[in-house]
């Protein structure tokens, strides 16, 4: 007997959290379990339609939602800790022991799901990681497709650049990196090819304009690829149609001590001592996929 879905997460406050919005139908009803990833056993989740790791607050069940996917069809979701690859963290990379994809890698070898969606942040420093998250799915016969964009390309204000990825057991192939020489609209992109694949091979994801917002006209998510997705028209009018500003039209802007003004929540206030309820929802906000980044994701890839 099928049991909806399966929460994964480790935060105490964020599994109540879940638990709360299954109780209030906002995501696919299911289970929460606050183990680590590290201690989960693949026969665990032999009963769920869909794993969502990493869970979080629910955002990847939200945004699957969202873009139409019904709450009975197949997937698995998940953010790998970004803490070992970002420029924020101490740089740990690979040693740093929330380097948790071996873990993932092993439930997702051993159960096979049809179809995986996953987040990352977007850097150099991310590179090598997408590079063995890719190898080690095209080793399983997965099909891999990844595009970096910010949360600016949808509307918001703020830039946020992340890396989404997806994987389709029923579209394996020959993949490749591609990398933008100008990051001007979808100009000047050469690709480098990759396991074998012809340039011209496959069809481009949409590229990211951030002209103007990095050192020397790079953009900090150059390092985009395409690959199981093909017909990247589906993910460049899925972005258009996003109106800037649109879902965050009412984003109050606050001038800080730097002399720089930044966007937050409407009705959000400075924080204060003794809010520790608000200092959850902040932590459990700024650790959360971007909603409306993961719908326009998801809607391209529905359409393989």
């Amino acid at each position: 007997m099928m049991r909806g879905a399966y929460y994964n997460e480790i935060d105490p406050a964020a599994a109540q959290w879940l638990r709360n919005l299954i109780s209030a139908g906002h995501i696919a009803p299911g289970d929460v379990d606050e183990r680590s990833i590290e201690d989960v056993r693949p026969d665990d989740l032999k009963p769920y339609t869909q794993c969502h790791f990493f869970a979080g607050i629910g955002v990847w069940s939200y945004a699957l939602r969202r873009a139409g996917w019904p709450d009975d069809r197949p997937v698995w979701t998940g953010s790998c800790p970004c803490q070992p690859f970002s420029t924020a963290g101490k740089g740990a990379g690979f040693s740093d022991e929330r380097h948790l994809w071996p873990s993932w890698f092993h439930l997702i070898g051993e159960r096979k799901p049809a179809t995986i969606f996953g987040e990352q942040v977007a850097s150099k420093d991310a590179e090598p990681w997408i590079d063995l998250v890719q190898d080690d799915l095209e080793a399983l016969g997965y099909g891999v497709g990844s595009v970096p964009f910010p949360s600016a390309s949808v509307g918001a204000p703020h830039i946020r650049d992340r890396l989404y990825w997806m994987a389709n057991a029923n579209n394996a192939g020959s993949q490749r990196h591609w990398r933008p020489e100008s990051v001007n609209g979808s100009q000047g992109r050469e690709a480098a090819p990759r396991h074998g694949a012809e340039a011209g091979e496959l069809g481009w994801m949409a590229d990211t304009n951030c002209d103007g917002r990095h050192k020397a006209g790079q953009c900090e998510s150059e390092a985009g690829r395409d690959g199981a997705f093909g017909d990247s028209g589906a993910f460049e009018r899925a972005a258009a149609a996003s109106q800037v500003n649109g879902f965050w039209r009412d984003a109050d802007w606050l001038f800080c001590r730097d002399q720089k003004w930044r966007p937050v929540e409407p009705g959000t206030f400075p924080l204060v001592d003794g809010a520790a309820a608000r200092v959850v929802r902040l932590r459990a906000y700024g650790n959360a996929i971007n909603a409306e980044q993961a719908r326009i994701f998801i809607e391209a890839g529905m359409t393989l």
